[in-house]
């Protein structure tokens, strides 16, 4: 399978001048060990090699001598391995000497107390329009993060595309296998999320069952505000089945161990009224297509769903903004005030430069997002924050260009970073 290059790329280059080790986290086969190998000199298979466990009840160090930096694949087979790697850093005193990869997170308190000052982080998702090449990045998320005029773009983009492109998600290794093979690795994905994944990761044997019903209930409620009460809620009224509300929250972490699922967090900004700001976030899973087959939905049945498929194509859009977002030091989150004025996305980078963005399957509902996006501009309290470089509605329709009123319409196939 030949590489895809990848937009973190850059990324891992500038933090492994910066740190003796790095890590790269991401979902369990979105193409970290692939990228990770563009860069390392020498490799340790964690999980395949049968000598790791006997080598580290022996003597450790062994597993970290070679050639630098060194990619230890998979280390969170043998956690151990992160308290070694930071102690050689310390010793060694040079840059760019490891490179982890692994498909669950570390705990918390090993991350914050023996990585400060050793480590950095990259985070990895599947893969974007841009780098499967659906996208030719003409229009890039740094370029409206600077207010700079658009070109009108036209290309060819139908809704039965997009659906077949969301079914199939941007797992590196189904970039060119048929629709129905895509199908059936994606719910196979599913299914081993439930049968094994989630014990293993927390050391605690799961219900499958329990796991699929609460996948299904945050596939219907994706890109909404749904709190835990509301997922039991709808698991109790549609599955038929009864998970408490710890239960809930102990699966939701585990989730989040394993990079499948994600919070788009709220925007908080100055705005010059009495209105409150929500401040719930918005729940995605780390790839569309996941959603998709928790539900076991089919490209039929979605094209007779319209409706729903504007919320996976929200979530959608959202993956490939945070992607794009992260090449410029900027991250994601969402609007939403008492009003219940809602803006799907918002990208901010840390110098405070900000754009919103309206995400519409359809063309029909752009006078609705433009009047949603420029009632946003309207209120902002500019003595306290920045006006919005620019205002954007990301649509499913082939045409890219600028509205008479100044907002930004722009097709997913034109977006890049």
């Amino acid at each position: 399978m030949p590489y895809y290059p990848r937009i973190v790329e850059s990324d891992i280059e500038r933090k492994l001048r910066a740190s003796g080790a790095l890590l790269i986290k991401g979902p369990k086969s979105c193409g970290k060990t692939e990228t990770a190998k563009q860069f390392a000199k020498s490799i340790l298979q964690v999980d395949r090699d049968e000598q790791v466990p006997v080598v580290m009840s022996i003597d450790p160090g062994i597993l970290l001598t070679g050639a630098t930096p060194r990619l230890l694949d998979e280390w969170q087979e043998q956690p151990k391995l992160w308290n070694y790697v930071r102690h050689e850093v310390d010793d060694r005193k040079e840059k760019g000497q490891f490179i982890l990869t692994g498909s669950a997170n570390p705990d918390e308190e090993i991350k914050l107390h023996s990585g400060a000052g050793r480590f950095t982080v990259v985070e990895m998702q599947t893969m974007t329009w841009q780098e499967m090449g659906y996208s030719s990045g003409q229009i890039s998320v740094k370029q409206l993060l600077k207010g700079e005029p658009l070109s009108f773009i036209d290309t060819d983009l139908s809704v039965e595309l997009i659906i077949e492109r969301m079914i199939k998600g941007g797992w590196p290794a189904l970039i060119n296998v048929s629709l129905e093979d895509a199908i059936l690795l994606n719910r196979s994905y599913i299914d081993l999320l439930a049968e094994t994944d989630m014990s293993r990761v927390s050391n605690v044997k799961r219900d499958p069952q329990k796991i699929r019903s609460l996948l299904r209930s945050i596939a219907r409620n994706i890109s909404t505000l749904v709190d835990n009460s509301t997922l039991g809620k709808d698991i109790k009224s549609i599955e038929d089945a009864d998970i408490s509300r710890p239960t809930i929250i102990e699966y939701l972490d585990a989730l989040s161990r394993l990079m499948i699922f994600e919070e788009q967090p709220a925007f908080n900004t100055h705005i010059r009224s009495a209105n409150s700001l929500r401040k719930s976030p918005k729940r995605h899973f780390c790839d569309v297509s996941l959603a998709i087959a928790a539900l076991k939905l089919t490209k039929e049945a979605l094209m007779r769903d319209l409706k729903f498929c504007g919320f996976l194509f929200e979530s959608l859009v959202y993956h490939d903004l945070k992607m794009y977002a992260q090449a410029s030091d900027a991250q994601a989150y969402h609007y939403k005030d008492s009003t219940e004025l809602e803006i799907d996305a918002i990208i901010q980078q840390s110098g405070g430069a900000w754009a919103a963005f309206e995400v519409k399957l359809g063309v029909g509902m752009h006078d609705e997002a433009a009047n949603n996006l420029l009632k946003l501009n309207s209120i902002i309290d500019t003595k306290k924050s920045s006006k919005p470089a620019s205002l954007n509605i990301i649509t499913g329709a082939g045409m890219s260009y600028t509205r008479p009123d100044g907002v930004n319409v722009i097709s997913l196939a034109s977006l890049g970073r």
